[in-house]
């Protein structure tokens, strides 16, 4: 276990906090689990405190509706709220506010780098970009803010190495970070050649699985990860960018006002 770090606060019980959760699960970590939704957080923990028994892992398991509590005493707090900017900034100053002055503060954006929300804090020799894909993906993009300190980039970089996940080092800022700008890119060809009509998303997805030999395709993923983060993922692209090319189809955002968000609604491009 990494000596700097011991207690983990996870920001945010949507489908990435979740995972980043019951992987770290695995180590000797307290877990210190934050989200609005008290409901969730406890057939959470249950799960989660489930796992750590069967693998015989140190550390306790709580979860919190009160985020000053969350981090309180943790080492490092891995921000996993929506894709929304000014939510981040506003979490980010909060966890800054109430969080020991050793804490490292880590942004799980899918796209947004962390020099955007360093303004927010004070610590910004303490902060990173540490985007996770799923606990099936044992990657994690690492990137560094404008003043974040070497000290702080190694231990998280030790850190996701021991709960045996690979840091894909970014070496310069990059929206998007390393695989998910490839990831990007393609979802966003497919979203159109949907939206098109060009060929149905089963087709798509077989191919994709053949050509890969990954068990999903592109829109079962999209499904799984929710269609209203995917949504608000490409919109960052778009407002970064302002290139028209760039903004996700219309034919999703009708998706999402229709509340087919995918596996959390039973409905998406698939049923459940």
């Amino acid at each position: 276990m990494v000596n700097e770090i011991k207690i983990v606060a996870i920001i945010g019980a949507g489908f990435l906090g979740k995972q980043i959760a019951s992987q770290t699960a695995f180590y000797d970590y307290t877990i210190r689990l934050y989200d609005v939704r008290t409901e969730t957080l406890e057939k959470l923990v249950k799960k989660i405190a489930r796992k750590k028994k069967k693998k015989g892992a140190l550390g306790e398991i709580t979860y919190h509706n009160n985020l000053n509590e969350a981090v309180s005493d943790a080492d490092l707090i891995i921000e996993a709220v929506p894709e929304i900017l000014e939510l981040k900034k506003k979490i980010f100053s909060q966890i800054d506010e109430n969080a020991p002055p050793h804490a490292i503060i880590a942004t799980n954006s899918s796209s947004i780098p962390v020099s955007r929300i360093e303004d927010a804090v004070q610590r910004k020799d303490k902060v990173l970009n540490m985007h996770f894909y799923h606990q099936a993906i044992p990657m994690v993009d690492l990137m560094k803010g404008t003043r974040t300190s070497e000290e702080t980039f190694e231990i998280g970089k030790r850190w996701i190495e021991s709960i045996e996940f690979t840091p894909i080092i970014v070496k310069k800022e990059s929206f998007g970070f390393v695989f998910n700008r490839l990831w990007h890119r393609l979802r966003l060809e497919a979203l159109k050649m949907w939206a098109e009509g060009i060929v149905d998303i089963e087709m798509m997805d077989i191919a994709w699985k053949i050509f890969t030999h990954m068990d999903v395709g592109p829109f079962e993923l999209m499904d799984t990860i929710g269609l209203d983060t995917v949504y608000n993922v490409h919109m960052s692209y778009f407002k970064e960018t302002g290139d028209p090319k760039e903004k996700p189809p219309q034919a999703l955002k009708d998706m999402i006002d229709k509340n087919m968000l995918g596996m959390k609604t039973k409905k998406g491009f698939y049923e459940y």
